[in-house]
């Protein structure tokens, strides 16, 4: 089937004019958009309701990213890792990503260390958090702020 340049352009007119309707009743296609109260859900369903403590946890980042695309981090739980004390899990969140939990890492006493390295997207300057969760449920973190240069800008 061959097109004409006349139904190729009624085509496009038709295509157009539902994309101006989709605008003006509000359909339009919106970025993601980060929300600090997603942060602070994610991190009270994970710690069950309870603050925090410091110490016991590391986490390793930059303080400056050149690349917010592929921001290393590494996150350290100082444990024993014996059936009677050891690190269930650890969370990494970063506070302005549209979804903040970013990874979740989940260790037995059979893991010797609680340690992992990853790497992350942020978008913008932020907060990467590091909660750990404790067998006895016992909860720890620690707070980094990143700061992402856009184009070798500070950002």
């Amino acid at each position: 089937m061959q097109v004409t340049r006349r139904q190729a352009l009624r085509l496009s007119a038709e295509v157009s004019a539902g994309a101006l309707a989709l605008v003006a009743f509000g359909a339009a296609p919106r970025g993601a958009r980060a929300d600090a109260a997603a942060a602070d859900k994610s991190l009270m369903e994970f710690t069950g309701g309870k603050t925090p403590g410091t110490g016991k946890i590391t986490l390793t980042a930059p303080e400056i990213a050149e690349n917010g695309n592929t921001v290393p981090i590494t996150v350290s739980v100082e444990s024993e890792m014996t059936e009677s004390a050891y690190v269930e899990s650890v969370m990494l969140l970063a506070e302005g990503n549209p979804n903040p939990a970013v990874a979740t890492f989940h260790f037995t006493p059979m893991s010797g260390e609680a340690t992992a390295t990853t790497r992350m997207r942020l978008a913008q300057t932020q907060n990467v958090l590091a909660i750990a969760k404790m067998n006895d449920g016992s909860v720890f973190m620690d707070k980094k702020l990143v700061k992402v240069t856009i184009g070798g800008c500070g950002g």
